[in-house]
Formats: C-alpha cells, sequence, structure tokens
C-alpha cells in the first residue's frame, strides 16, 4: 500500500539527508522547509546509506519525536556525480539504487541531487547571521548576476546560482573540484611536484579538502623537514594541524593552515572570474568553519584579488564564509518541495 493510503489524518513526513564523504545529516519536516530532529551520523559507521537511514529513523523513533510511518517523501543531497538510477560517492564507498532505496522505504517520491547543487539551493535563504564577509563587509552583490559557490570537506564541491530568464536562479551540477590545480609561486609548484607523486592527476580537491590540507603539511615537512633539528611529524591529521595552527605551537601546520587558505582563494577568482560572479561567492564545506581563526582571511583575499588586470574586477565582490550549520538541508527541502509541487 502506498504511504498516501496511510495516516490520512496526519500531514505526510519528509526526510532530508545531506550525505558527505564523512558525516551523513539528517532531518524531517512536515511543512515545506520545515527541519526538525537534526542528527549527525558518522559515514563509516554504516555499511550503506539504507542503513544509516534506519539507524536515524530508529533513533528518533525510540526517543519518541515521530511517527515514522508517515514518512512518503525524501530528498538526498549526495557528494557525488548523479545521472543513473546507481549512485556511487566519489570519496566514500557507499552506493545505492535511487528505485531499490525509494522502494526500501516505500516512498511516493525520492529526490537525489548533489550536494553542492543543494547547497547553491540554499543560499538565498541565508539569514545574515548565517554567513561572515571575507574582506570587505561593505560590498555589495549586484542583483541578478551570478553567485558562486565552493566548499571544502571531504572533498572538494563547486556549484553556482545563474539568472533564469524567466527570473530568479537555477543551480549548476557541477564537479567542478576535480579540476587541475593551478599552482600560483614557486612553493605550489613544489607541492604540486610534491603531489604528483600520488597522483599523476592532482586536481584541485587533492589539496583544497581536509584530506587535502594534510598533504599541504605533509609536502611541507618534506620540503622542510630537512632544515630541522627535530624530524617533523608527518602523521598529523586535519584536525591536529588545525589546532596546532592555532596555538601556534608548529610552524609547519601555521605555514600549512596559510598556504591552504591563500590556494583557495586563488580557486575562487578562478571560479568566479569563469562564472562572472558579480553576484558575490559563497564559501561552504565542513573545513573553513572548522579552521576558525586558524583560517587566514587576509590571505584568501589578498590571493582573491591577485589576478593582475582582473584585480579590481574581482576586488568588487563580495565573499561570504557560510555558518550555518546544516544549510544544504534547507537546500534539498527546497528541491523536494519544488519537485512536489510540480507533480500535484
Amino acid at each position: 500500500m502506498p504511504k498516501s493510503e496511510i495516516n490520512k489524518t496526519k500531514p505526510a513526513l519528509r526526510l532530508y539527508a545531506d550525505v558527505g564523504g564523512t558525516n551523513a545529516r539528517f532531518a524531517l519536516g512536515e511543512t515545506p522547509g520545515e527541519l526538525l530532529h537534526v542528527r549527525s551520523l558518522a559515514c563509516a559507521d554504516y555499511a550503506t546509506l539504507e542503513a544509516a537511514i534506519h539507524a536515524y529513523l530508529r533513533e528518533v523513533e525510540s526517543a519518541g519525536a515521530v511517527d515514522t510511518s508517515r514518512l512518503r517523501h525524501a530528498g538526498v543531497a549526495i557528494a557525488t556525480q548523479v545521472d543513473d538510477d546507481m549512485v556511487s560517492m566519489t570519496n566514500h564507498c557507499w552506493q545505492f539504487s535511487r528505485t531499490a532505496l525509494q522502494s526500501a522505504f516505500n516512498l511516493d517520491t525520492l529526490g537525489v541531487c548533489n550536494d553542492f547543487m543543494a547547497l547553491a539551493m540554499s543560499l538565498q535563504q541565508l539569514s545574515p547571521s548565517d554567513k561572515e564577509a571575507i574582506g570587505d563587509d561593505k560590498l555589495q552583490p549586484r542583483v541578478g548576476e551570478p553567485i558562486a559557490l565552493l566548499g571544502a570537506g571531504t572533498g572538494l564541491g563547486v556549484s553556482s546560482l545563474i539568472p533564469a530568464p524567466q527570473g530568479g536562479y537555477f543551480p549548476l551540477n557541477t564537479e567542478g573540484g576535480h579540476v587541475l590545480f593551478a599552482p600560483a609561486n614557486e612553493l605550489e609548484v613544489a607541492i604540486l611536484r610534491h603531489g604528483w607523486q600520488e597522483f599523476p592527476h592532482l586536481s584541485a580537491e587533492r589539496l583544497l579538502s581536509g584530506p587535502g590540507l594534510e598533504r599541504i603539511y605533509r609536502a611541507l615537512c618534506a620540503l622542510r623537514g630537512s632544515s630541522s633539528e627535530t624530524p617533523p611529524d608527518r602523521s598529523l591529521a586535519v584536525a591536529q594541524i588545525v589546532e596546532r595552527a592555532r596555538l601556534q605551537s608548529c610552524d609547519l601546520c601555521v605555514e600549512s593552515t596559510q598556504l591552504f587558505s591563500a590556494m583557495l582563494g586563488s580557486f575562487a577568482a578562478n571560479l568566479a572570474l569563469t562564472l562572472g560572479s558579480r553576484g558575490g561567492v559563497y564559501v561552504g564545506g565542513g573545513v573553513v568553519p572548522n579552521m576558525r581563526e586558524a583560517f587566514d582571511k587576509r590571505r584568501f583575499r589578498q590571493r582573491f584579488e591577485d589576478k593582475g588586470r582582473f584585480g579590481t574586477y574581482l576586488s568588487g565582490i563580495p565573499v561570504w564564509l557560510i555558518v550555518a550549520p546544516c544549510p544544504a538541508l534547507l537546500g534539498i527541502a527546497h528541491i523536494l518541495e519544488a519537485s512536489l509541487n510540480n507533480e500535484a
């Protein structure tokens, strides 16, 4: 029996999921845009996305929070390209059939899209407190111009909002994080050469992500370690690098986060020039907000504007860091609701 025949006297329940390479965030809602019972689960703790969803639903139901038998619709934003029925994650082992997942939960509707496409759809719903300016907070976006989005997490996500002829915006579904890394100076050339030892194709994602910050640090250990009396610890994880940079207790960690900030600024500028993003640039993902003061906004903005003849062009574009806790859930909720309205 379809869920549409169940609990007709109560509103249908919607499930939202934002699935990254490290964590999967879930929420439920009864009305459009409502996010209730938000939870984050570690992807490594579950063999499949289906298992993680079951665990989430059991948790909220056992807490007496909601009757999950009313679940009829779901929207999943996931960190990979979504083209066919089979979805395989780029930076995690999960894969699933969309039709099989819909059947497993007896859903009337299941929408699946790239996570940064969903994040792009959240941008115009963000409040002033959901974002922080990187650079001059007096800069204003140009209304009706493209808006760029990038973000470092387990990988490097890229999207954009493009003005639609009929009004409003539509999101781009891209894999822009996999373009080749472009060094801007001799040190970055050396880091590129070090990265080639691991990856013949060194994409921007290999350096501008959580694992990428670790690679930058290891490259600096190799480049600087011979001049140090004490060999550096090359096994540091991203959280340790960030914490030691914040405390100023490790010069290599400080330099790693500074380089990461500058290189991300160059990447953001390339994206803004490519898209003509005078509507502004947003930086999302989990890495930069979690870096706190270890993220060097000054170096980011300096490199963002360091584009020769187009420095003035870029100096007028506002850049914001997204600090909202679960913005992609807002975006996938918006996408799912639009899909349901089109079906009505």
